[in-house]
């Protein structure tokens, strides 16, 4: 049994030296509870933690989205890795020589065109590198970049470059070196001239940030004019290797530091995390000047559980800093507002003030996203004015009820009857007014886009318990589950059912059982998961596995089980050929009704006696 090149001998021996809560435990605060682990799924966003990790089977699965597997697929599903990467990973991690075997799998296997693009564009970021540094061309941006506090170590450590003027400096060197230019067009490197003649560099005269993606791959540049030339900034377009909907600047250098303190910042433009990490906030990314997406949001879940928004302080700024908290607060993070005073960028807020101001008047300032929410509403009313006054206060009551937190919302409405003069009791009673008519408005739960997440429960969820299954089906998990468990009952399966399971999902998940038996290896959760390499088959087995072995099983169970799957086909017959007779009967074939009828009492007599 092998995955791609890799054997399952190998796997096993990986995963020998991995413990799941360690590797998880990276990513998500588990909490013991029993035999198992808990925590807030890392693939959804949560309120309570229906995400298990369960030590003795080294496996994880998740009640609330379904998602399950071993230690490989958590890597997988959470880093976005291939499956040789994730053992790759694993085993250098744990010293282990894997040898040829860490070659990519067939089926895997990046797509040349892409692995000779980011060839390319390595190529092309040494190149503006050293045009900034070495040539007499370079020398003016040089000199901008130092007048904007960049120093040498930071230029160097963000690889930032200069694009000279002339038009093709780029595309004859990729020609020289044999680069398919078509593919460099289709990657956003060069653009073909309107008359077909030859190709022109897509920047020139420009200082260029590479982006990179979270492996640390350059994938595309932001190029920054120095003058007055427009567009101001110019990303390399969308490609086979960037989506600006989901690429964040500078996560590959963030990343520990995001880990490290499951916090991230996150800034507008390249400039301002690069000045953010000189002043030592190096959990710092950017959206590179696009609008925050969901996508966005959810490569910054699976890093940080709280997020600092720390957006230009002017009002298109601040207006995207508002516009941001629920897109991110929907993917499960908290969220907080850094506030620049003055409508100064980060950028310009560190220049004029310093590192040691930014840090702890602006970034360890953030207010929470409800504060945020009262102070930008605030600023549309007349507060002078007692009717503009008492909407402003409508406003914030309104705010303040969307909070879930009973304590928070004491606590903000104490702080508004503060300032204002009206009592406490009053607008206690208005909240709870609002909050009653959303409640009626809302009946079906607090989260209608994830049914399987709503705290009032009234969501169907996506994984039906047992007891919902039909007999067979039931039937069909129920010995799956044990087969996992149990090698010998799995044989005795494979003799006596065979592929006959009517599950699809189930027949594929047995014949992977049944070949991974016949290799000789033990019964193992997590080994057998690392050989499936299919998402909605991995997540099935978690969930199966997760229910044991330890209900009852013997002999008689294991048959009962068997026979309860054989007699579905048979079932199915007898109200095929029940809807076949009424049929006849309504047409007025009583001849033919009866024939059937004797058919379906000769199916039910072999029924009653399998």
């Amino acid at each position: 049994m092998s995955n791609g090149r890799i054997p399952q001998e190998v796997i096993e021996a990986v995963l020998k030296h991995h413990d799941i809560v360690d590797v998880v435990g990276r990513y998500v605060h588990l909490s013991k509870q029993g035999h198992y682990m808990k925590g807030l799924c890392p693939f959804h966003s949560e309120k309570s933690p229906s995400f298990t990790v369960t030590p003795e089977k080294q496996i994880y699965h998740c009640f609330g989205c379904g998602a399950g597997g071993g230690v490989i697929q958590f890597l997988m599903a959470i880093e976005g890795y291939t499956f040789t990467e994730a053992i790759s990973g694993l085993a250098k991690e744990a010293n282990l020589d894997i040898g040829t075997y860490a070659q990519a799998d067939g089926h895997v296997q990046q797509n040349p065109e892409k692995t000779k693009l980011l060839e390319a564009y390595e190529l092309a970021g040494k190149l503006y590198q050293y045009i900034l540094k070495n040539t007499e061309q370079g020398k003016q941006a040089m000199q901008y970049l130092r007048s904007r506090g960049l120093n040498d170590k930071v230029i160097e450590t963000f690889g930032i470059g200069y694009a000279p003027p002339q038009w093709d400096t780029l595309a004859q060197l990729l020609e020289r070196r044999q680069f398919p230019l078509p593919l460099m067009e289709k990657g956003g490197l060069i653009s073909s001239r309107q008359d077909g003649q030859g190709y022109f560099d897509k920047f020139r005269d420009r200082i260029l940030f590479p982006i990179h993606d979270w492996k640390g791959q350059l994938i595309a540049f932001g190029g920054r004019a120095m003058g007055d030339v427009q567009p101001k900034y110019l990303n390399s377009p969308e490609s086979i290797l960037f989506h600006k909907s989901r690429s964040l600047y500078n996560m590959h250098l963030a990343r520990p530091a995001i880990r490290k303190l499951r916090k991230l910042v996150l800034f507008e433009g390249y400039v301002d995390v690069i000045k953010a990490w000189e002043s030592g906030i190096t959990n710092g990314v950017a959206t590179m000047g696009t609008a925050l997406t969901d996508e966005h949001a959810d490569v910054i879940r699976k890093q940080a559980d709280q997020v600092v928004v720390a957006y230009d302080g002017d009002s298109a700024g601040q207006n995207a800093a508002y516009k941001s908290i629920p897109i991110l607060e929907k993917a499960g993070v908290q969220v907080q507002i850094a506030m620049i005073p003055g409508g100064k960028d980060p950028d310009e807020y560190i220049t004029s003030q310093g590192s040691e101001r930014f840090v702890r008047e602006v970034i360890e300032a953030a207010v929470p996203s409800i504060k945020y929410k009262l102070l930008y509403f605030r600023k549309n009313y007349k507060l002078q004015e007692d009717g503009e006054k008492l909407r402003y206060i409508q406003q914030a009551l309104k705010i303040i009820a969307d909070i879930p937190s009973p304590i928070e919302r004491e606590h903000y409405v104490r702080d508004l009857v503060t300032e204002f003069p009206y009592s406490y009791e009053s607008a206690l009673q208005t909240l709870n007014e609002i909050r009653l008519q959303a409640e009626k408005n809302n009946k079906f739960g607090d989260n209608k886009d994830k049914a399987w997440n709503n705290v009032m429960n009234d969501g169907t969820p996506r994984e039906r318990s047992p007891s919902l299954y039909r007999a067979y089906h039931n039937a069909e998990r129920q010995l799956l589950a044990i087969m996992m468990y149990d090698r010998e009952v799995a044989h005795y399966v494979e003799r006596e059912l065979g592929d006959q399971f009517n599950v699809d999902a189930h027949a594929a998940l047995a014949a992977y059982l049944y070949a991974y038996y016949a290799q000789g290896f033990e019964p193992n959760p997590s080994s057998f998961m690392a050989m499936l390499q299919e998402a909605d088959l991995e997540s099935l087995a978690s969930s199966l596995a997760m229910m044991g072995n330890s209900h009852g099983v013997n002999d008689q169970v294991i048959d009962d089980y068997i026979r309860e799957i054989k007699k579905y086909p048979q079932q199915q017959l007898i109200e095929r050929k029940r809807e076949e007779m009424i049929r006849a009967e309504r047409s007025g074939d009583i001849t033919r009704a009866a024939q059937i009828g004797i058919e379906i009492i000769s199916l039910e007599k072999q029924l009653k006696s399998s």
